[in-house]
């Protein structure tokens, strides 16, 4: 039996099985062993019926007393049984006939389930249940019950039972899970050997403890997570060596532009700002490619440090190429950058996937000819029409925006003659340190964890919106100051064409309630050319308040803007709340945010607006952020089917990360022939390991 084998060959695996665990990314034996539970439930007692509690999960066994199918509004079939304790109700939605018939008076049950307060009993709701033969003794549970990650149509019942087949195989073929750490890693770590954690972590005996297996702190589940978590870094290693072993061209520092472009500035850059560009100059003069991620709040001037790289990229001749997430951010970058550069001699030109025609092959052409030095624009940059002719630097803004093959796709595009362009990649969204090491092992980081000076922090309440008018109220006095208020109306509902309604209901009552104010609009739906009119006059101070849905996360920067309104604040994330407070309180003036929030609020949201009262920290932010959400979610990579782990926890697990960087340093060394074996183990077809 090989570790490859496929899962049809599996008793009771069909075609139409097999198609469904590829859902699961089971695709052979080894995927299954590594397909692992997500918790555990103990079923190796039996509850007495009428010891029972609401909300308890339990194994009960009793007679089936009464079974009828009944219709209210909905049909459902209801069975009462009982152990002489007590009665309870189990609750079906979907059954068949067979199933109906099964449960009949007198029959023996054993079932599991959450305990839930019915009418006249307790219930259970469609729980895991077998009919047990009269004079069988049925066989006791020896070891804590697994439940595996599961999609439409698989039960829990039947992956149990798969797992049982391939843990059968683990024990009689030899070699169907090779250990790939060295011996001298697993003795100086002294964790257990992989088979025996594999078989731990399936079927924990029944003397388990059962606190550790569920905080996924028991050596087992250790040894796997940092068998994973090594797997990630890897990877990411392997892609930064043979980043290393490219080509690039040398940028030479301190260009005379970057100079007058320095000293034409209003103000001085900031320790933190001088610091992260030395940093990006001294790889610049590298013969291979940077690649280097910083990271900083919300207005601690990262765009102004890119912009110097750009100059010096420009005045050697060579091209720069922008790439953010939405066009109205791009339209940002393009505004700022064209005041920047243009008193220099260079012009730069945008790329989204809504030019014209005509328009489009005349920029096309030029980014062909290499007559334009600095391209900016969103992911159409990497269309394949587009053509570079020598592409020295790519930044990358909102890097959480864009998964891991999109940057490297234009790293791929930009390549001349076996050279590859430079990588500088932006985040807004500060990453806790453990995060960074695992999730951007390919990338050197830098801090911009300074503020300029004058700038205030937001003063920032959670109001519910029973309180609208006083918040109205609050908007009119802010108004009557000169000041300018941002009205965000988040995403509803997943219609793009719903949450632009929205916001224009929202612009519409308040041009009624505050009649005296100017009142702005901006949403996804309209044309790139009526958005930017918008905001051009709320820059200018003609519109005093702004509606808009969360296209102005990013990048939108008007100092007089003082006061955020965020609707329905619970629903969002941390990250999200943090970038939308940051448009305001950019300029010395005292700024301040308000959640409205929709009650009842649930424990989630209620701490999230808590820490953003708490904080105007970005990188405290994202270290509680990465506590709530998980690392998937807040690097925007969990649909991207990257980081996706499967047994680890970045946030549980930090302590393991040094040990993880020691190892990999080891294998590379000194096993590089095993570095691919664990890479596929983990990674499979999700692997980022030689896809450059």
């Amino acid at each position: 039996m090989r570790a490859d084998t496929p899962v049809r060959y599996l008793r009771g695996v069909g075609p139409h099985l097999a198609e469904k665990l590829s859902r699961l990314g089971i695709g052979s034996v080894t995927d299954l062993l590594f397909h692992l539970p997500v918790r555990y439930e103990d079923r190796t007692h039996i509850t007495h019926v009428g010891a029972l509690r609401s909300g308890m999960r339990a194994a009960v066994e009793g007679r089936v007393e009464l079974t009828e199918t009944v219709i209210r509004r909905r049909r459902m079939l209801l069975c009462r049984i009982s152990d002489g304790s007590g009665a309870l109700t189990l609750r079906f939605f979907h059954f068949n006939q067979a199933q109906a018939d099964a449960l009949s008076r007198g029959a023996r049950l054993r079932c599991y389930g959450e305990v839930l307060s019915g009418t006249s009993t307790l219930e259970m709701v469609h729980p895991e249940y077998r009919v047990l033969q009269e004079g069988q003794s049925p066989p006791d549970e020896t070891a804590l019950t697994p439940v595996y990650p599961a999609t439409e149509g698989i039960a829990q019942l039947k992956l149990r039972a798969l797992t049982t087949q391939a843990l059968q195989m683990l024990d009689s073929a030899a070699g169907l899970l090779p250990e790939l750490l060295p011996p001298e890693l697993l003795d100086h770590t002294g964790m257990p050997a992989l088979t025996a954690a594999v078989r731990y972590v399936h079927r924990p005996p029944a003397d388990a403890p059962v606190a550790a297996l569920v905080d996924g702190r028991h050596p087992a589940q250790q040894r796997l997570a940092f068998e994973e978590l090594l797997a990630h870094h890897l990877s990411l290693r392997e892609l930064r060596q043979r980043a290393d072993r490219s080509r690039a061209w040398t940028i030479p520092g301190a260009s005379s532009v970057e100079k007058e472009f320095r000293a034409a500035l209003p103000f001085q850059l900031t320790g933190a700002q001088q610091r992260v560009a030395a940093e990006i100059s001294h790889d610049l003069g590298k013969p291979h490619p940077m690649m280097r991620l910083v990271q900083g709040d919300v207005g601690c001037g990262k765009t102004l440090v890119a912009a110097l790289a750009a100059l010096n990229c420009m005045a050697a001749g060579y091209q720069v190429a922008l790439m953010a997430p939405t066009e109205l951010l791009a339209e940002q970058h393009f505004h700022n950058f064209k005041a920047w550069v243009t008193p220099y001699g260079f012009e730069p030109v945008w790329l989204t996937g809504r030019m014209p025609a005509a328009q489009r092959r005349e920029t096309l052409a030029n980014i062909h000819s290499g007559h334009a030095l600095l391209i900016i624009g969103t992911h159409a940059l990497f269309q394949e029409d587009v053509e570079f002719a020598k592409l020295a630097l790519v930044i990358i803004d909102e890097q959480h925006r864009f998964g891991v093959h999109q940057r490297l796709a234009l790293r791929e595009k930009g390549a001349v003659d076996g050279s590859h362009p430079h990588q500088l990649i932006m985040t807004a969204t500060p990453i806790p340190r453990t995060l960074a090491m695992t999730a951007y092992a390919d990338l050197d980081v830098s801090a911009i964890d300074e503020l300029p000076p004058g700038r205030t922090p937001v003063i920032t309440v959670a109001v519910a919106d029973t309180r609208r008018a006083e918040v109205a109220a609050r908007v009119r006095a802010a108004c009557r100051t000169g000041r300018q208020v941002y009205w965000v109306c988040p995403l509803i509902d997943e219609s793009e064409v719903l949450q632009c309604q929205a916001a224009e209901d929202t612009a519409t009552r308040l041009a009624v309630a505050l009649p005296e104010l100017h009142v702005g609009l901006v949403h996804g739906r309209l044309r790139a050319a009526q958005k930017e009119a918008v905001m051009a006059h709320f820059k200018a101070g003609e519109l005093q308040l702004l509606v808009a849905t969360t296209v102005i996360e990013v990048g939108v920067d008007v100092p007089n803007a003082s006061l955020m309104i965020i609707e329905n604040a619970e629903r969002l994330g941390l990250a999200q709340l943090h970038q939308l407070r940051g448009r305001v309180g950019r300029g010395a003036l005292e700024s301040s945010c308000v959640m409205l929030y929709h009650a009842p609020l649930s424990a989630a949201a209620r701490t999230r607006l808590q820490v953003m009262r708490a904080t105007n920290d970005g990188f405290e932010i994202a270290r509680r952020d990465l506590e709530l959400r998980g690392p998937g979610e807040m690097l925007g990579t969990r649909q991207a089917g990257e980081l996706n782990l499967r047994i680890a926890d970045l946030n549980r697990d930090a302590a393991l990360i040094p040990q993880v960087q020691r190892a990999a340093s080891l294998l590379l060394e000194h096993y590089p022939e095993q570095v691919p074996l664990i890479v596929r183990r983990w990674l499979g077809e999700n692997s980022r390991y030689g896809q450059v």
